[in-house]
């Protein structure tokens, strides 16, 4: 599906709640010049929150292919952390760290420290 340019360029506006002192620490720094106003404060917040979030579809895989991709994934990268694994290989992150945890104890893999 493709937009026009106009389409791309129409803003949505949202409602927000703040707690006062949420609000008087903005107003504090636009008052200081910081951001041009409340909204353009909440503009960056949500573009800041938006760069450093990414929403990772699992992959439906059963616990051995998972064991063998994570063990090749080591064998390629030499380390990572589960978090690494799991995101990379689109796997759930409990069975990731549960097979990770158990490389070490087949000492297929080892602890840096």
């Amino acid at each position: 599906m493709f937009k026009t340019k106009q389409e791309t360029l129409k803003a949505k506006a949202v409602g927000v709640k703040l707690t006062p002192l949420e609000y008087r620490k903005i107003k504090q720094m636009v008052n200081a010049g910081v951001f041009l106003n409340v909204s353009d404060f909440i503009r960056g917040a949500v573009r800041e929150k938006l760069e450093g979030t990414e929403v990772i579809y699992l992959r439906d895989v059963d616990y051995g292919t998972a064991k063998k991709e994570i063990l090749e994934y080591y064998k390629k990268n030499n380390e990572a952390y589960y978090e690494e694994i799991a995101n990379e290989l689109r796997l759930d992150l409990e069975m990731t760290v549960k097979i990770v945890d158990e490389l070490i104890k087949e000492k297929k893999v080892e602890v840096i420290e």
